[in-house]
């Protein structure tokens, strides 16, 4: 397909009869789409990464649910030791965390957390990761999903405020005291994120220029970095799945197959899946080795892969294929550190 950047389309008319039709016109500058997407890919990884990307930063707001115990508790708590207050380091725990409520908004955190980090790449700013812009809108409605979900879960917990602290009161005796807890407890919960700016202001080019260039070069710095942590994360993440599984199919102390679950097929499909939207193909040997155990994994049932009889070859032949991944990620995690090295910005 291409794209003809020029005057505006005109027909031919008994005034200019010279005039040649916009859709054959020449003299107009040609860009191809194939020509765009040859050239983003020919980029550098990490400037290809910084063009794609998007900085996210979620923000979760949760109650305390310890309060470091006053002096005079301390004192009390050290007497039977005959030890310093000082010495000791003790707290209390103000909510029973298994409490039916609190539990469910804690699934919901650890959803929102969870999505947060499976749609994005590492980056080396605490707190901020890097999420591919053409998933905005999805990361977005998923967001505001959880972010409902939590406002009902943090009404419920409101709700059972009078039952947490009655359980409290009983746990901690003594050491109870009503102050630690609000009227309300649902508005301590809250969910939201926002998209941090990661490129050096627009101002700093008129104010400094030399400033603008280091700024320029420290954020260069930073997603080369970023290319590295997602090499690492992903290599690390694919050995830990390929572990799993492989011990899976090891034989146990009677000789047969320990007993697993499909997550531990399903997950290396997840994985896979998420690999090849977040990958910014900035290793070869990585991106091998992920398709070597991708082929391997293809098409295979973890119920064939549980069975004692029939398919055992099925079975021989994901494990042994498995320790070849195993082998060659190793490597690449061994070798690292020099990989860091060699790729360090000058």
């Amino acid at each position: 397909m291409t794209l003809l950047i020029g005057p505006p389309r005109r027909g031919r008319t008994q005034d200019d009869p010279d005039l040649p039709d916009a859709e054959t016109d020449h003299g107009a500058a040609e860009v191809t789409v194939l020509d765009e997407e040859r050239d983003h890919r020919e980029q550098d990884p990490a400037a290809r990464l910084r063009e794609d990307a998007a900085a996210v930063r979620l923000h979760v707001s949760w109650p305390g649910l310890r309060r470091t115990l006053s002096a005079e508790q301390k004192d009390e708590a050290a007497s039977p030791f005959d030890a310093e207050s000082g010495s000791l380091s003790a707290s209390k725990k103000l909510l029973d965390t298994k409490h039916p409520a609190l539990r469910a908004a804690a699934k919901v955190r650890h959803a929102a957390v969870s999505h947060w980090k499976s749609a994005s790449l590492p980056y080396p700013e605490a707190g901020v990761r890097l999420l591919p812009r053409t998933d905005l809108p999805a990361f977005e409605r998923r967001m505001t999903d959880l972010q409902a979900e939590l406002a009902d879960a943090a009404a419920e917990v409101d709700r059972c405020r009078d039952e947490l602290v009655s359980r409290a009161r009983r746990r901690l005796g003594d050491l109870f005291d009503p102050t630690d807890y609000p009227p309300s407890l649902a508005p301590l919960f809250g969910l939201s994120w926002d998209l941090p700016a990661v490129e050096p202001p627009d101002y700093l080019r008129r104010l400094s220029p030399r400033l603008y260039r280091q700024e320029c070069d420290r954020v260069r710095q930073r997603f080369e970095q970023a290319v590295q942590l997602a090499e690492q994360a992903f290599a690390a993440e694919l050995a830990q799945l390929v572990e799993h599984l492989r011990e899976r199919l090891t034989g146990g102390e009677n000789g047969g197959p320990r007993v697993f679950r499909d997550s531990a097929v399903e997950n290396l499909a997840e994985f896979f899946q998420r690999f090849r939207r977040l990958n910014v193909n900035s290793s070869p040997e990585l991106d091998a080795v992920v398709a070597e155990a991708e082929g391997l994994m293809r098409g295979v049932d973890p119920a064939d892969l549980r069975a004692s009889t029939g398919v055992g070859w099925l079975r021989d032949r994901v494990r042994e294929g498995l320790s070849g991944v195993s082998g060659a990620l190793d490597e690449l995690l061994t070798d690292a550190p020099r990989r860091r090295v060699l790729r360090s910005p000058r």
